[in-house]
């Protein structure tokens, strides 16, 4: 009886967007990447996905994460999570789309930039001023 040689397992016709999502590291754990496609921060050509919809080579997706928006073409499928360098090969980023987060990052640090946290607990006479002023906010 003669065996036949190991055969090399077919690639995937598609896998779980929850699952690319975590292996293309654009979520911690597939959990969150769940939960992001349930509340409408992820879309599949332009519609609305469900966890178990499957992604293909080719497919355009819209992901939001946090303040950042994403526009990305799909050029490799993976259901396991592996090293960054691999991940970084599951997609493309449009330029625009780079450029345009590029310059969301620069507005929001300049929006920070002129805040300062105090070096230190505010003294006896800071307080005081503190508790004088009230809640600023609330007028």
């Amino acid at each position: 009886m003669t065996q036949s040689p190991p055969v090399a397992p077919a690639p995937p016709a598609g896998v779980r967007i929850d699952l690319w999502l975590w292996a293309a590291r654009f979520y911690k754990t597939r959990s969150l990447a769940k939960q992001a496609i349930e509340h409408g921060k992820v879309d599949v050509a332009g519609q609305r996905a469900k966890a178990s919809r499957q992604v293909h080579v080719g497919d355009a997706l819209v992901v939001l994460r946090g303040e950042e928006r994403f526009e990305v073409e799909v050029r490799g499928l993976a259901d396991k999570r592996g090293p960054a360098s691999i991940a970084q090969t599951l997609f493309v980023e449009s330029e625009a789309s780079r450029a345009r987060r590029e310059s969301e990052r620069a507005t929001r640090a300049a929006e920070r930039a002129g805040y300062r946290a105090p070096e230190g607990k505010p003294d006896k006479r800071a307080r005081r001023l503190i508790r004088a002023l009230g809640d600023i906010d609330a007028l």
